[in-house]
């Protein structure tokens, strides 16, 4: 089920038995990290405490998205669940790096990978 596209960001979170996988395809900017984080704080208000962060579509990750993910994934984690993120490009994979947040959060090549890592 694809969310309404705002602001250059698409989210489309598909269920699981053991997780939510949440799909986001645009930017993730400074304009758009807020509604990510309200997405996000949405599946973790009703439980969902297992994500796995779709980034195939994601061509653009600001430190305002950056800031998203890592509070997700310390909150997330303090209630006993965790984030995994999966199928970054290059690029975007080069700004967590720079970052230094690559030991932080947990990556995977694949969707599959991830799932098989929850």
């Amino acid at each position: 089920m694809m969310g309404p596209m705002t602001l250059g960001i698409d989210i489309a979170v598909e269920h699981f038995e053991h997780c939510e996988v949440v799909r986001i395809h645009g930017r993730l900017d400074a304009l758009t990290a807020l509604s990510l984080e309200k997405t996000l704080d949405a599946l973790r208000a009703r439980g969902r405490l297992r994500l796995v962060m779709d980034f195939a579509a994601v061509d653009y990750l600001s430190s305002a998205g950056m800031r998203v993910l890592l509070s997700t994934a310390k909150k997330l984690r303090m209630r006993g669940g965790d984030c995994f993120f999966c199928s970054i490009n290059d690029n975007v994979k080069e700004i967590i790096k720079v970052a230094g947040f690559e030991k932080i959060l947990a990556i995977y090549p694949t969707e599959s990978e991830a799932l098989a890592a929850v």
